[in-house]
């Protein structure tokens, strides 16, 4: 399926822009394109940093994010040797994680203004998920 499939748009259109923010509003952001690989992930570093049983996260192109806030850039964490999360250091909200060498940026899906278009399709590390958490994920955009 082409992105103009996905979003339903005109191969002449300009990429869909969409914005988030932290919970107090000093990090805010800007992503463009159509929203990539939406899953929930119950590793134990998001559940520990969320301290809920899974985050949502959605990809977008890392070159087309824009740090638009007052606060600027977020305050980042390494919690692999090659992963860092960028978060508020002022509310604490995560917004963000960078694997290094990829073009990708994922940004929890809760942090987006609009939330269509992000239902999430995967759920990584599942095996570590609370054994109450039962998921419907939905449909695979290919079936």
């Amino acid at each position: 399926m082409t992105d103009e499939e996905a979003t339903g748009a005109a191969p002449d259109a300009p990429p869909p822009v969409r914005a988030g923010h932290c919970q107090c509003g000093r990090i805010s952001y800007e992503v463009t394109g159509v929203p990539d690989d939406p899953h929930l992930c119950s590793c134990v570093h998001e559940t520990r940093i969320s301290g809920g049983p899974a985050v949502l996260w959605v990809g977008f192109p890392l070159d087309s994010l824009i740090w638009t806030g007052p606060g600027g850039e977020p305050r980042w964490y390494a919690t692999y040797p090659t992963l860092r999360r960028g978060f508020c250091p002022d509310c604490g909200t995560h917004l963000v994680s960078v694997a290094d060498g990829s073009a990708v940026v994922m940004v929890t899906g809760f942090s987006l203004t609009d939330q269509s278009g992000i239902e999430p399709l995967g759920h990584s590390h599942r095996e570590n998920a609370a054994p109450w958490m039962h998921i419907n994920l939905a449909p695979s955009p290919t079936s």
